[in-house]
């Protein structure tokens, strides 16, 4: 198993870092791979604002992380933040507290929706995509312009300012990716139909179109606003493994009956503990071997391993027209001026 077998298995061990009088904000920072990413962030001295929805769980987690802080004989930075990504203005509402912030160094997106059944979210978006990936690029746009500035700041080490998105080998199953069963379906990420036409799709697939945005958003981001700008700001995407995580519980929901049930305790028996599947976002955040390789806008399917996406995953047109529909989406719901300038 790959939870006690991680040290053969799994990666042999975190990236570390001296993070102190940096900040990092997290979502989905209260739970699971998250939460790993956020205690160790605070472990190594950094500042950390953990976002969820759930306050409970989010209490729950500072109060382990100072515990786990003040064992080591320091006080920890820890502070929680309601964040629901399904409702754009939310986002908006909680990024102008965030962008008061006198600096944001790391910024984690591991907040998320498993392999699930179809459902809408506030925004009237399919909720797969709405938390996954659209929530994440408002939030970016919304927090971008304090990491560009953070990258300026005197002391800032080159490279060292990054965005993590917690994407997917799963990205495979994304309708069109050559290692899809549904090839020909297709995504073209033309318009918000074809995003709400959720019921055409299998969980799997709803799951894995999201975990191709991110890949395809860490490429359209580096291209389109970080080189553009000249931003001395890395972006990455990476795979965590197959993880036990309370996520995993979704399988049951995705399909109902012995075939959920044989899948969620397949990815239980299996999987990485929360913290293996941390390495990968600790890798991607902190690894000096990112500026010293040249690494900004790759995928990782584990750490310093470059994670050979698929050729959907690589595709600069289905990135620019993901990236175009985000925007329009935004500005439909939230508002024309909605967007930061990049």
């Amino acid at each position: 198993m790959q939870s006690v077998l991680g040290s053969i298995i799994g990666p042999a061990g975190p990236e570390k870092a001296d993070l102190t009088g940096k900040t990092a904000v997290i979502t989905g920072g209260a739970l699971g791979i998250g939460f790993e990413v956020a205690k160790k962030f605070a472990l190594y001295g950094a500042k950390v604002v953990l976002l969820n929805r759930k306050e409970d769980q989010g209490e729950a987690a500072v109060a382990e992380i100072k515990e786990a802080v003040a064992k080591e004989g320091k006080t920890a930075q820890a502070e929680w933040r309601h964040l629901d990504l399904g409702s754009l203005k939310n986002v908006k509402e909680v990024t102008a507290e965030l962008k008061k912030l006198d600096r944001i160094d790391l910024l984690i997106c591991s907040s998320g929706i498993n392999t699930n059944q179809p459902g809408f979210d506030a925004d009237g978006i399919d909720r797969h995509f709405g938390v996954n990936a659209l929530g994440h690029y408002y939030f970016i746009n919304q927090l971008y312009p304090v990491l560009a500035a953070t990258s300026k700041k005197p002391g800032v080490a080159p490279g060292s300012v990054r965005i993590v998105f917690e994407s997917s080998e799963m990205h495979r199953f994304a309708p069109g990716s050559e290692d899809s069963a549904s090839r020909g379906r297709g995504v073209h990420f033309g318009s918000e139909e074809e995003i709400n036409a959720n019921q055409e799709l299998k969980p799997v697939e709803l799951y894995g179109r999201t975990k191709l945005a991110m890949i395809l958003y860490t490429k359209a981001l580096l291209e389109k606003v970080i080189k553009k700008n000249g931003d001395d700001v890395y972006v990455l995407a990476v795979h965590p493994g197959t993880v036990n995580t309370a996520m995993q519980q979704q399988w049951s929901d995705a399909y109902p009956g012995a075939l959920g049930e044989l899948l969620k305790n397949m990815t239980l028996a299996f999987g990485r503990n929360p913290e293996q599947g941390a390495y990968s976002a600790l890798y991607a955040a902190l690894s000096p071997e990112i500026v010293e390789k040249g690494y900004n806008g790759y995928y990782f399917n584990d750490p310093a391993s470059p994670g050979k996406e698929t050729a959907q995953a690589s595709d600069k047109n289905l990135a620019t027209a993901l990236w175009e529909l985000s925007e329009r989406m935004v500005k439909r719901i939230v508002g024309e001026d909605a967007l930061e300038k990049w």
